[in-house]
């Protein structure tokens, strides 16, 4: 049992809980949610301990473990591996007390007590979870330092989830995890024995996962029982804005059943007839959007363009001299509807990317229509938002030339019209900030969408918007996500990036989900085995290109640092002769202003080189 009595939390002299009281049955799965800003980590830090309310109290048992990830990611020279190992406290302690104790009597006390927790399997417990979350065996024996803060974030999820806590809290636990490792999350989580508190946006995992929902908004609680489906249904009887939303709700409906009604039959809109038909045969109520009209997703439509959009030959590509994906054969029509599978590291961005025009075929061909245009989203355009600008800067900087009209027009689209559109971006929250790229991103009408993990910054309400607005929209859409309803919502093909290539899945969501489980031991050890053997040569494949990336990534980081230092010579012969190497004094300062922009050149090509090895290397994982 924890309870919650009249948690009330002041931060900078706003109050973002406001006597939040509610009853947690004991052993239940409670999925903590509302919208983003609504003080949903607020309450966990309550929970946590590392945040006194101002008012109020939290009851839990006496002795009760608590276990969630701390925000700094470990690193060091420990292994995957040893650290999960090492979060198992007691297990450590008895171990070591075991190798010095002579005391015969406590020596078989260890000993029992080591057997009831099943100490002599934890190596391989802790091995399956760092496989389920993407380690395999070699990845496991490596320093994790080697690792970008994503992957050393699963690593903490693994020793987490490893050491077994009587009350686990975990704070949106996929946000760095492929669709892939989000599955065998959500398959490890049904089974864990202990009271569990989730902080989540994935409506699938919130649904197969959680028992109870702890809903917050305006400060307040409400504990309603059952998975998110059920919350939806319990608030919206209760919610006195059923009556607006369900007008709102008709009138999507009457335009997707006239849609279907008139292409259905057409040839070149058939598949878009069958998207909009299946978003209509599963349409859940949006039971928040009502109270907030800037949540708000509206791609424009681009003009009509011949099939193929793009069409891959044989096609390879990679980064530097190094291939990552070869043997490419995709065609994208306009009215297709993509998504890309496959765990991080195996290319989904690189063909992304490539489909993006960002990178070229170093082999092979690839052809698209010379009128094509791309929008294509990634987490790093959010993150580059200049934060001193507003959305109103932003969007009238990307369309120069345009009426003031025009630009306002494409902003109202994402709900920044009045005062929105004079914030700046740096008091917006995530989802604003996401919601910002993607208006950037289609002011020109994109034939083709290309959005790689949309919905990090979102929370659920915003992702069924987006998952609506791609289904109204003309275009064609690849989508890279592990979110496995806006997958399983927007998409009508299902792409697997594997074994350095792509090729079409041929079978549903649900099909690729059993495929996943079974080949991490998690839904049958038949796949497995028979996956086991591909397993190691994948790996193998995998661990020379990783070679190949590393020797890219070390070379031109040397050579950056090389023409780094010969800059500093030079400017100290421009600035400060006196301390400066003898040879560049004989130069007069005009010769010494043209050998410094001659290596500011060589500077920026080899730090363009090392950007793009140190990123390939990173998104190959090795």
């Amino acid at each position: 049992m924890l309870n919650l009595n009249g948690i009330t939390v002041r931060l900078g002299g706003r109050t973002i809980l406001d006597n939040a009281t509610a009853a947690l049955p004991p052993r239940s799965r409670v999925g903590l949610i509302g919208r983003n800003g609504a003080g949903k980590s607020t309450l966990m830090k309550v929970m946590i301990g590392q945040l006194d309310p101002d008012d109020g109290s939290l009851d839990m048992p006496r002795n009760t473990r608590i276990g969630y990830i701390a925000q700094e990611a470990p690193s060091g020279t420990s292994t995957p591996i040893e650290t999960v190992l090492a979060a198992d406290t007691e297990r450590a302690a008895l171990f070591l007390e075991s190798e010095t104790c002579e005391d015969p009597d406590r020596v078989g006390d260890i000993h029992e007590r080591l057997m009831a927790i099943d100490a002599y399997g934890a190596e391989a417990r802790a091995a399956r979870i760092l496989v389920g979350l993407g380690f395999d065996e070699e990845m496991q024996q490596r320093p994790l330092d080697s690792y970008s803060g994503g992957w050393k974030m699963r690593v903490a999820l693994a020793a987490l989830l490893f050491s077994e806590p009587d009350l686990l809290l975990l704070d949106e636990p996929s946000n760095h995890l492929d669709l892939e490792a989000t599955l065998w999350l959500e398959n490890f989580l049904k089974s864990y024995p202990a009271m569990m508190v989730v902080i989540s946006h994935e409506r699938d995992l919130l649904n197969n996962v959680v028992d109870n929902i702890l809903h917050l908004e305006r400060g307040k609680v409400t504990l309603y029982a059952g998975g998110y489906d059920a919350f939806e249904r319990q608030r919206a009887e209760r919610a006195a804005q059923l009556a607006a939303a369900k007008a709102s709700q008709d009138a999507q409906r009457a335009k997707l059943q006239d849609y279907i009604a008139r292409n259905s039959a057409r040839a070149s809109t058939a598949k878009q007839a069958q998207s909009r038909a299946k978003m209509l045969a599963k349409m859940q109520p949006i039971a928040s959007l009502v109270d907030d009209p800037t949540l708000s997703f509206d791609f424009p439509s681009p003009s009509e363009l011949r099939p193929p959009l793009i069409t891959l030959d044989m096609a390879a590509v990679g980064y530097s001299e190094t291939p990552i994906l070869q043997r490419l054969n995709l065609r994208i029509d306009p009215d297709d509807r993509v998504a890309l599978l496959g765990r991080n590291g195996n290319g989904k961005t690189t063909l992304a990317r490539l489909l993006a025009a960002q990178l070229t075929p170093m082999e092979g061909e690839m052809a698209s229509s010379g009128k094509m245009k791309v929008g294509y989203f990634t987490q790093y355009q959010v993150e580059e938002l200049d934060g001193a600008d507003t959305p109103l800067q932003h969007m009238t900087r990307h369309m120069k030339g345009l009426t003031p009209a025009a630009v306002r027009a494409q902003l109202g689209r994402f709900g920044f019209s009045g005062d929105k559109a004079m914030t700046e971006v740096r008091k917006l929250s995530g989802g604003e900030r996401a919601r910002l790229a993607l208006a950037l991103i289609t002011r020109d009408a994109p034939h083709l969408l290309i959005l790689d993990e949309p919905t990090n910054h979102l929370d659920v309400d915003a992702r069924e918007a987006l998952v609506q607005a791609l289904n109204a929209y003309d275009g064609a859409v690849v989508v890279v996500s592990h979110d496995r309803h806006m997958i399983e919502m927007s998409a009508d093909r299902l792409v697997l990036v594997d074994g350095g290539t792509a090729r079409e899945f041929d079978g549903t969501l649900e099909e690729y989900t059993a495929f996943i489980l079974s080949k991490d031991g998690s839904g049958g050890g038949k796949a497995a085995k028979a996956n086991k053997k591909e397993e190691k040569r994948l790996a193998a494949e995998a661990r020379e290109r990783g070679a190949a990336l590393r020797k890219a990534a070390q070379a031109a980081e040397a050579e950056l640092a090389r023409l780094t230092g010969e800059r500093t010579k030079v400017e100290q012969a421009m600035f400060d002769p006196s301390a400066a190497d003898a040879k560049l004094t004989k130069l007069s300062m005009s010769d010494l202003m043209k050998r410094r922009a001659e290596l500011t050149e060589k500077i920026d090509a080899a730090e363009t080189r090392w950007m793009e090895a140190s990123e390939a290397l990173e998104g190959a994982a090795v």
